[in-house]
């Protein structure tokens, strides 16, 4: 629910080192049921292209300052990702975030290699991030649980804003200490901490970009690669989704059949033909098993 900060700040050779040991329930939890409330939650949120964003963003105070410059760094290997959206601070807690929230395996990646920090990048770069399908006029009361988000902010803004409220948060906290640099299970409490609502941050509610941040990563990590996340799509084959195929001709009227191939994305082009099926969708003998 990670990794040393890449914004050349100094390390402390007295911090611990960060916590490498994960909770596997967490992860059983996606394979085996996530999935389910995953597309529930993606369903709710719907995927948008990348677009323009918001130039400026509002400060909680009303002052209008510019966007920090986004932030180039190592991400999902040792390839350096380009962010579009993020700057250093943010790139680095949400890398680390993500990772305890769907942490790594053995056998699949955690969210941060599957690229799940691309994908939020690029929904708050675009017109997710700038509330193109948010109502943002006002006015803004405190509302009840049943009636969803009610925050003047726009996602990208959440972000930011939350973002800088827990970087000081953290730092308070743990004496000086980003949240990067915390092991496993003191990360895993202040994100308890900010799901749960403890975590008092002076301009969001804490329990609120929590939630935002989980939808986002689940997003992530499921949706289709072409939106920057599930890379190599590792969690379609964690789950043994079949993708996004776009023809089911020639099995419309076969029932109780267990089709195991590889799965497809949006972005596999030619594999998308009638044929498919039947060669797992790149040219190879299909396994199919009566059910």
């Amino acid at each position: 629910m990670s990794n040393p900060s890449n914004d050349g700040s100094e390390k402390n050779p007295a911090e611990p080192p960060a916590d490498t040991s994960v909770d596997h329930s967490r992860r059983n939890f996606f394979k085996h049921a996530g999935f389910v409330g995953a597309g529930a939650v993606i369903a709710s949120t719907p995927l948008l292209g990348s677009g323009d964003a918001a130039a400026q963003a509002k400060a909680p105070g009303g002052a209008v300052t510019p966007e920090k410059q986004p932030e180039t760094r190592k991400s999902g290997g040792s390839a350096r990702q380009r962010y579009a959206f993020f700057n250093s601070v943010e790139a680095a807690f949400v890398e680390a975030s993500i990772d305890r929230l769907i942490p790594p395996d053995p056998q699949f990646p955690g969210a941060r290699d599957a690229g799940v920090a691309v994908y939020i990048d690029r929904q708050l770069a675009g017109a997710y991030g700038a509330g193109a399908r948010i109502y943002m006029q006002g006015p803004w009361k405190q509302g009840t649980p049943s009636q969803g988000y009610q925050l003047p902010f726009t996602p990208s803004k959440l972000y930011r804003i939350a973002i800088a409220d827990i970087d000081d948060h953290v730092k308070h906290k743990f004496g000086g200490r980003s949240f990067q640099k915390l092991n496993g299970d003191e990360q895993d409490g202040v994100l308890r901490d900010l799901e749960s609502g403890a975590a008092e941050l002076p301009n969001v509610p804490s329990a609120v970009f929590f939630e935002t941040l989980l939808a986002n990563t689940i997003e992530g990590f499921f949706a289709d690669p072409v939106y920057g996340g599930n890379r190599d799509m590792a969690a379609w084959k964690m789950i043994g989704f079949p993708g996004a195929y776009a023809a089911y001709i020639n099995e419309v009227d076969q029932h109780g059949i267990d089709v195991v191939r590889a799965p497809l994305s949006v972005a596999s082009g030619a594999d998308h033909d009638h044929g498919g099926m039947h060669d797992g969708g790149h040219g190879q003998q299909q396994n199919r098993k009566q059910g």
